[in-house]
């Protein structure tokens, strides 16, 4: 295996420049999940610029319009496809001081859209494809953030979705049909290094829980009420008396907010609404908690005289990187920035979640994180200090990856796959099994006499 490092690097630095503009470009302009036209509007006029016929998700008649697309490049000789992809949306965290219209990039996926330019420029420039075998897929996906559920019910009531990530339903779209090996670069706020990888994520379910009560006078008649507050804080209590329940081996975490409530302060509250993820490194887990959570929630209407409905969603499913994919990454990643500034680490599970994992359901993949962003991920410090370090190396590691994969007749890419042994042998199985963490469910239901009728499960 030769990788052409010298020669890519050349060719990523030619367009460092249009790199940094659309990194501050889509900084500037940040949009939460299916709802980036900016970003989408402004990458895709830049890949057609470059030459590129695009596949865009706004212009598929079989499903409703949402941001995102794909482009192919074919090498010319057969072998795999690698899809190397960056994601499109902000958070809405509206106390950031350079927050737009309430929303943020303080995850840094615009970090991740600028690098894909880059890496699309840069696959242009004369000789890029040489001695490579298959084909590379760039995509620019929406929606990775698991965020405003009821948003994203609606969406999915109209039909415009049909999954709450945008990776999920880009596979349902049938995006990912055809791929073989799928491979990006997150951002993250380390200085002592530029390039981290664990052994993968949790996964995550998504829940919307609503409280319903009755409202009444709260000076001068709250026994005539049912205080939905009162009960979805019961709830939440008898949850976090669980917590030492869960076993440490599956790192679960429930992480509660409560939406607040449609009322004034002399009104006894008649709706609560809570969202929540139950997260965990193994599906069974996350199901079995979850059932727990969902229990404790009820009991807490039922104690309250209050009702509850369940609304479950298939969020993400764990991740975990191919080890001997990962590994050729990180020999990759020392041959750019150095040994002492790469940490790679096969037995660590990180707590947070990303679609990213549903995809290592089905094929090799890794995702690593590349330093460059200052401050906390997530939250109101948040600010990129080197679009070098979070741009520019991210989009020549992608490339060199690329490149050592897809060599040498595809060796190593085809090495990997063959290797590989998929939780699930398609993306059709994946989905049937997955369809089992959906739930809406009426848990409380009383008679006219007040006795109750209790359901929360599947």
């Amino acid at each position: 295996m030769v990788v052409r490092k010298d020669f890519i690097v050349k060719n990523v630095e030619k367009h460092r420049q249009e790199v940094f503009d659309a990194e501050r470009f889509i900084w500037t302009h940040p949009q939460v999940g299916y709802t980036e036209w900016q970003a989408n509007e402004y990458l895709i006029e830049r890949f057609e610029a470059l030459g590129y016929k695009l596949v865009r998700a706004d212009q598929d008649d079989r499903f409703g319009k949402i941001p995102g697309f794909y482009t192919d490049l074919d090498t010319g000789k057969p072998g795999p496809m690698l899809c190397i992809m960056g994601e499109l949306d902000a958070l809405d965290i509206a106390n950031h001081p350079e927050s737009v219209n309430g929303m943020t990039h303080c995850c840094g996926h615009h970090a991740q859209a600028a690098a894909m330019l880059g890496i699309a420029a840069a696959l242009k420039e004369p000789g890029a494809l040489d001695g490579l075998s298959g084909k590379i897929r760039l995509m620019l996906v929406p929606a990775e953030e698991m965020i405003q559920l009821a948003y994203r019910e609606e969406l999915r009531k109209k039909g415009v979705i049909s999954f709450m990530g945008g990776k999920v339903e880009f596979m349902h779209r049938g995006y990912f049909d055809g791929v073989d090996l799928s491979f990006m670069v997150h951002g993250m706020t380390e200085r002592d290094i530029d390039f981290r990888c664990g052994k993968g994520n949790n996964g995550c379910l998504a829940k919307t829980i609503t409280y319903k009560g009755k409202s009444s006078h709260a000076g001068g008649a709250p026994h005539l009420g049912i205080n939905a507050q009162y009960a979805a804080m019961l709830g939440l209590q008898a949850c976090n008396d669980l917590r030492e329940t869960f076993q440490e081996k599956d790192t679960i975490r429930f992480h509660p907010i409560m939406k607040g409530v449609n009322c004034a302060v002399n009104i006894i509250p008649d709706e609560m609404i809570i969202e929540s993820y139950v997260r965990g490194n193994n599906l069974e887990a996350m199901k079995r908690e979850n059932e727990k959570i969902n229990r404790a929630l009820t009991g807490a209407a039922l104690a309250m005289g209050a009702g509850v409905v369940l609304c479950d969603r298939q969020g993400y499913a764990p991740e975990y990187h191919d080890p001997q994919f990962m590994k050729l990454t990180e020999e990759l990643c020392k041959d750019l920035v150095g040994e002492d500034r790469v940490k790679f680490n096969y037995e660590t599970i990180s707590t947070g979640s990303s679609d990213f994992g549903d995809l290592t359901c089905v094929m090799p993949g890794v995702q690593i994180h590349c330093g460059g962003a200052i401050g906390t991920g997530h939250g109101i410090d948040y600010f990129v200090e080197s679009p070098e370090r979070l741009c520019i190396n991210s989009a020549k590691i992608q490339l060199m990856v690329a490149d050592a994969l897809l060599s040498d007749d595809a060796a190593c890419a085809k090495k990997i796959v063959a290797d590989y042994k998929p939780q699930y042998a398609s993306i059709a199985e994946y989905f049937e099994y997955m369809k089992a963490f959906n739930l809406d469910k009426d848990a409380v239901v009383y008679d006219e006499k007040g006795n109750a009728t209790v359901d929360f499960k599947n």
